[in-house]
């Protein structure tokens, strides 16, 4: 084998060494967690590994997502948090301030400071020139709003065009509307948006949600040149959820886009078989099973079943024709909790050989599962749709024999 840290996501080995944006990502990372990785001991205290040796062994890293990669779902968030949290574990890492595993994943993709706690997480700007003080904060843990869910509607599982980082600088540079969002909006609807979690007010919530997913979408567009990350699927499930709250007559249903075209719209339990009855009626399954279409067949096969209010439908039907195939997946899912370890037989990682597992090893992770918030995972990064990334890591001490 190779003596240096190679990477395989979803599979494929990546390229580690080179110049490409995520390489030096993962090289920053990695960096970061070999500098604070201490003594390993066992039970009774004795040293097994120094510090120093740990640090200089390479790493073998297989990370598999289970959901769409670089499609505005947060992927690289998942990835990048469940990379610094094994490493973690793997290195006996002691934050030296609280919060510092998050300034690391920071580093990676900006969004994984988040996906290092469970519940409602809050990305700190800072002060600090050196943005050691720009991290995740958690404001509530997973059971602060157990009722809250997510509908998340996959239009294109495909990589976007624009990827997120790429496309933020552009708009930095030439937005102006950008500079007046930072400036004038972001901190005082941050503020409102962390009251409104707290009370546990989904109208406002929910309004605020939409409000600040337009607004970004607007800054995307006076980009130069324009950045479209929406497209027409995209603007009818925004009026969609619009005509449903208007029936309702209330909030009860919220979307939210980040940079992809790929809807995530929030609502209570109460109003959620009604709302995936909705938008499986405009966004048909492309077969009669929905085994394949969601990670709870079981939800939209109730959702199927119920009947819909007239006046809904007919509302839905002067903004779209009911049709398949706009809408590749439905996931059903709800605020996960923070990361965690699960078992070696778990791995994806083979321990004897430090190279990933055969195919068939690792069925289990072709499927969506039916556990909380999507499959089972090895060190799992919750997001705030509670999606999961998969890591597995060895550790290599010299030439693989």
């Amino acid at each position: 084998g190779k003596e240096e840290d190679r990477l395989w996501l979803n599979g494929k080995e990546e390229d580690t060494a080179g110049d490409g944006t995520h390489a030096k990502r993962l090289r920053k990372c990695l960096a970061e967690m070999r500098r604070l990785a201490r003594d390993r001991v066992d039970s009774e205290g004795k040293v097994v590994c120094k510090a120093a040796d740990l640090a200089s062994y390479k790493v073998h890293v297989a990370s598999r997502n289970t959901f769409p990669t670089a499609a505005g779902l947060a992927s690289s968030a998942a990835g990048y948090a469940c990379l610094v949290y094994t490493l973690a574990k793997l290195y006996n890492v002691k934050e030296e301030f609280e919060g510092q595993l998050s300034t690391i994943a920071r580093q990676g993709s900006g969004s994984a400071c988040r996906s290092l706690y469970g519940g409602f997480v809050k990305w700190v700007k800072g002060d600090k020139k050196d943005a050691t003080d720009s991290m995740a904060v958690q404001v509530a843990d997973e059971a602060h709003w157990p009722e809250l869910r997510a509908v998340i509607l996959v239009v294109n599982a495909g990589k976007k065009d624009t990827p997120s980082t790429e496309g933020m600088q552009t708009s930095v540079a030439t937005s102006p509307l950008l500079a007046f969002r930072a400036k004038h909006v972001v901190e005082a609807r941050l503020a409102e948006m962390e009251a409104a979690y707290k009370k546990r007010d989904f109208a406002t919530f929910g309004m605020l949600s939409m409000q600040d997913s337009n607004q970004f979408h607007a800054t995307c567009l006076d980009t130069y040149p324009p950045i479209f990350y929406l497209n027409d699927v995209s603007r009818q499930a925004i009026r969609l959820v619009h005509s449903f709250n208007e029936c309702k007559g209330r909030v009860a249903a919220a979307y939210t886009f980040d940079a992809g075209p790929n809807a995530v719209i929030y609502c209570l339990d109460q109003d959620r078989d009604e709302l995936l009855a909705y938008m499986l009626h405009f966004f048909p399954a492309p077969s009669l099973s929905v085994d394949s279409y969601t990670n709870k067949p079981e939800l939209l096969r109730k959702a199927r079943g119920l009947p819909l209010d007239a006046g809904l439908i007919t509302a839905g039907e002067a903004i779209r024709t009911p049709a398949k195939g706009d809408v590749k997946m439905i996931y059903c899912t709800s605020t996960g909790d923070g990361p965690r370890t699960l078992e070696l037989k778990d791995s994806l990682i083979d321990p004897t050989t430090g190279m990933p597992l055969a195919n068939e090893v690792q069925k289990w992770q072709q499927t969506l599962g039916s556990g909380k918030g999507g499959c089972p995972v090895n060190h799992r990064a919750m997001l705030g749709t509670a999606f999961a990334a998969t890591a597995g890591i060895a550790l290599i001490r010299h030439l693989l024999r």
